[in-house]
């Protein structure tokens, strides 16, 4: 037994009888609005530095990541009310903290609030909530302020997921899918929130690969409702989530490694993690497509959204698995759009994923109706959801 969805064109798509399924998406940014044409000069200005061998860096690493837009939190009024930010060696995780804890909490009300606008039912119809995110830290965690903030009933049952980084939109996904599945008529919001003020620094020739992540990340935070047996008068299902799967790459963990210091948070990127990536992407996805009994030659008869963690793994995946351009466009939009916003791209992916299977099927490049979910994050941990498009 499943329900059905009548998709465009009159065709009949049916979410499999108690498997979850997306039934809303939503979005917030902070108003700071960043062009990347104009990110290096303001940088710089903002920090006081006057090092041109570290802003023509800067200036080819913007190149480099096709991002073209931003949202930040940080602003003038907040480096004008905490200058130590831009101070090199200045223990200032106190006040990054008290920004952040603030800023995570507003962006992820509001994208919540978008999303059950989008579902249209009332807040009270919500019975579990998960939060995710690695710009923050205390206690009570930032799912106490989400659902307070909403007016989530006090008997709501809640799941904090912190820094799982860039795989915590879709690590929050594949809980969130455990929870409708196994709890009847539930119906679970999860909520993503990140800035980059946790390890906003000052440029340092000490520190070169602090320019990729000034080139690189934005601010945000994402939101989707998940449910099961959607109900076709008041819900409209998205994606049916059919298979999810967690992979961890032993002795990687110094490849993407983040660390609390008395500064903030510090972060290293290994050059070499677009390989590892592209190394081990095969039989991972074998995984989830033989589900389906797809061998990897199928590769483009598939919708893929995958967390655009940089334009680097994008095209060796793209290379490896010998896709059609097209089919990681919604990845390359939102990272163009937004930069790699952490947990909540997936959200802003997927809504591009709907768009572009919409064309690729009018366009007739393959059915466009299963595909994977894919993001990768500190472990090296891959997540994974083998999942159907039902908006088309």
């Amino acid at each position: 037994m499943g329900s059905e969805h009548v998709g465009r064109g009159g065709s009949i798509m049916k979410a499999n009888g108690g498997k979850a399924t997306i039934l809303a998406l939503g979005k917030a940014f902070p108003h700071q609005l960043v062009m990347q044409d104009f990110l290096v000069d303001g940088y710089f200005r903002d920090t006081n530095c006057d090092d041109p061998e570290l802003k023509q860096k800067l200036a080819r690493l913007c190149k480099t990541t096709t991002v073209k837009t931003r949202y930040v939190v940080m602003s003038d009024e907040i480096l004008e009310k905490y200058p130590e930010l831009t101070t090199e060696g200045t223990p200032t995780i106190k006040q990054r903290l008290h920004i952040c804890n603030e800023a995570v909490t507003q962006m992820a009300i509001e994208a919540s609030r978008a999303c059950i606008k989008n579902w249209g039912r009332p807040t009270s119809d919500i019975t579990h909530l998960v939060y995710v995110s690695s710009s923050e830290a205390r206690l009570p965690g930032g799912d106490v302020y989400l659902a307070k903030g909403l007016g989530l009933r006090p008997e709501t049952q809640r799941v904090l997921l912190y820094f799982s980084g860039c795989s915590g939109g879709v690590a929050g996904l594949r809980v969130a899918k455990d929870i409708a599945e196994n709890n009847p008529g539930s119906r679970v919001l999860l909520a993503t929130s990140e800035t980059t003020i946790i390890g906003y620094k000052p440029p340092s020739a000490n520190r070169p690969y602090d320019l990729v992540g000034v080139a690189l990340f934005g601010d945000g935070a994402g939101a989707m409702l998940i449910g099961s047996d959607p109900d076709l008068i008041s819900e409209k299902p998205l994606f049916e989530l059919h298979t999810a799967i967690q992979e961890f790459l032993p002795d990687t963990e110094k490849t993407i490694d983040g660390r609390v210091t008395e500064e903030g948070i510090s972060f290293k990127l290994a050059r070499e993690l677009p390989q590892i990536i592209e190394d081990h992407i095969e039989g991972f996805c074998g995984r989830l497509m033989g589900v389906l009994g797809y061998d990897n030659k199928e590769y483009n008869k598939m919708f893929w959204a995958v967390h655009p963690g940089g334009p680097a793994i994008l095209n060796r995946l793209e290379k490896r698995l010998d896709l059609f351009p097209e089919k990681l466009n919604a990845s390359r939009r939102a990272l163009t759009d937004y930069g790699n916003a952490s947990s909540n791209t997936i959200v802003y992916v997927l809504e591009y994923m709907i768009e572009e299977s919409k064309k690729i099927k009018k366009e007739q490049q393959g059915d466009g109706e299963w595909g994977l979910i894919l993001a990768f994050g500190p472990g090296i941990t891959f997540e994974g959801i083998l999942a159907r498009n039902l908006a088309v």
